[in-house]
């Protein structure tokens, strides 16, 4: 097990430095870091403030499963965790880290129930790619006539496919008889009892159509909102598109993070960038720049996080120093 950690940790780290060298040969590097110092603070702090602001909603949604399920957390707690999570996705592979953050501490909560919390947290995984995926297929509508959007379309279909053999093996009836065929195979590699308790999470989720229809839209509006982030970085640095164009890159790219590639997603994100905007017009440099802003908008998403677990382990501290105390 750590043979294969230490080499998926190797190549992570090869394909990350790869990219990056790349990107920076095709860069002329101090007009990209001029561009990025001389960008415009309004348009970046308001791309922070929609990020931030689509927290709460999130939070939200993540409480409304959890009642489903018949577990009770109150808001507060819900977006507390969200924030931390964001904060560990810095550190491990993007949003699936952030997702292991909020099992793990949901699950210490409620003892007996690492299954259902994650189940709970994968569904609303699911449940935000279908409406990332419904927002890149909006966006393709926009395109057409104006973008040439035919390289990308591969990467949502291949997503599409993903989701459709994901929502029938874990939502249809007929499904179930095919997977008991696996159960001798999963008990002798013991993982029968994780698994399937996992699964009976997610698929008693298929009684609460009207709930999870709710959280599909109100992921819709949130997904489109935070597309306006990635225009704001592009404005902060001079970069002169109407939203239009961001609402076919920004969902394709929301997609393409969630795998991950490289560490937090590190020159993936800049070579999207100059791809998508290079077929626009816009200069490898602001593309970049562009690119480099969104990733310090995520980063500043995840300083609330970062508060919260220090202003935490303080208070854990106090009473050992009181009581050390004469």
């Amino acid at each position: 097990m750590k043979r294969r950690t230490a080499i998926r940790l190797a190549l992570t780290l090869l394909i990350t430095g790869g990219c990056l060298a790349y990107i920076l040969w095709q860069l002329d590097v101090r007009k990209t870091i001029d561009i990025v110092l001389h960008s415009q603070l309004g348009w970046f702090f308001g791309a922070i403030a929609i990020m931030i602001g689509g927290v709460p909603p999130m939070a939200w949604r993540w409480q409304r499963l959890l009642a489903a399920r018949g577990v009770s957390e109150s808001f507060r707690w819900c977006t507390r965790a969200y924030f931390v999570s964001y904060t560990a996705g810095q550190v491990l592979p993007s949003a699936v880290g952030g997702d292991a953050s909020r099992i793990f501490e949901s699950s210490r909560r409620h003892p007996g129930r690492l299954g259902d919390m994650s189940a709970i947290v994968i569904l609303e995984r699911a449940l935000g790619g279908v409406a990332t995926l419904t927002l890149a297929a909006i966006g393709f509508a926009l395109a057409i006539g104006r973008y040439d959007v035919g390289p990308y379309l591969w990467i949502e279909g291949v997503f599409v496919v993903g989701t459709i053999v994901l929502a029938v093996l874990f939502f249809s009836h007929r499904m179930r008889g095919v997977l008991r065929r696996f159960v001798p195979l999963l008990r002798r590699v013991k993982l029968e009892r994780p698994l399937r308790s996992f699964y009976e999470g997610v698929h008693v989720f298929r009684g609460h159509v009207r709930l999870m229809v709710w959280i599909f839209l109100l992921t819709l509006v949130v997904q489109a909102v935070r597309v306006l982030a990635i225009w704001m970085g592009g404005k902060a640095v001079g970069v002169e598109l109407s939203p239009r164009p961001y609402y076919v890159m920004g969902p394709l790219l929301f997609l393409v993070l969630l795998v991950p590639f490289t560490v937090n997603g590190i020159a993936v994100r800049e070579a999207f960038f100059v791809s998508f905007l290079g077929q626009l017009g816009v200069d490898k440099e602001k593309a970049v720049a562009t690119g480099f802003l969104f990733f310090v908008v995520t980063v500043a998403l995840a300083l609330p996080g970062a508060v919260i677990l220090a202003v935490e382990n303080l208070r854990r501290d106090r009473p050992e120093v009181a009581s050390r105390a004469p």
